[in-house]
């Protein structure tokens, strides 16, 4: 019996449990009811991100060599899986990463104007990683 059907495969939009049924004496109960387990809505790829994950204890550049991607495409399919997790960032940390993405491109901007050395804008990014 295959059990990580998830999702229509026609529209791939969420599949809602309406029927239970008991094997030993096949009573059937119809009606509209909640997945006991968030991880079992997750698509294969977001499963498989998730034990990635977890066998590398949530350090990004050891999955970065496991799934042999770059830091960036690792942190957005992490960002991704958090947010299919019901984990979405809080207003807080958007305005944070907005900001920070502000002053990133300020640096490049400065950069490419020949205001900063490409030494001074590699120690300005580094310190915003920071």
């Amino acid at each position: 019996m295959q059990s990580d059907i998830t999702r229509c495969p026609s529209c791939q939009q969420a599949l809602q449990v309406t029927e239970l049924t008991c094997e030993t004496c096949d009573l059937r109960l119809q009606g509209r009811f909640e997945r006991g387990c968030r991880f079992c809505a997750l698509d294969p790829d977001q499963r498989e991100l998730l034990d990635v994950f977890l066998t590398c204890r949530g350090v990004i550049r050891d999955m970065e060599k496991t799934l042999g991607l770059s830091y960036p495409t690792v942190r957005g399919r992490v960002d991704s899986l958090l947010t299919a997790l019901g984990y979405a960032p809080t207003q807080e940390e958007a305005e944070a990463e907005e900001d920070r993405a502000g002053r990133r491109q300020d640096i490049l901007d400065r950069l490419q104007a020949g205001d900063l050395s490409p030494e001074e804008a590699t120690e300005a990014l580094r310190e915003l990683a920071a």
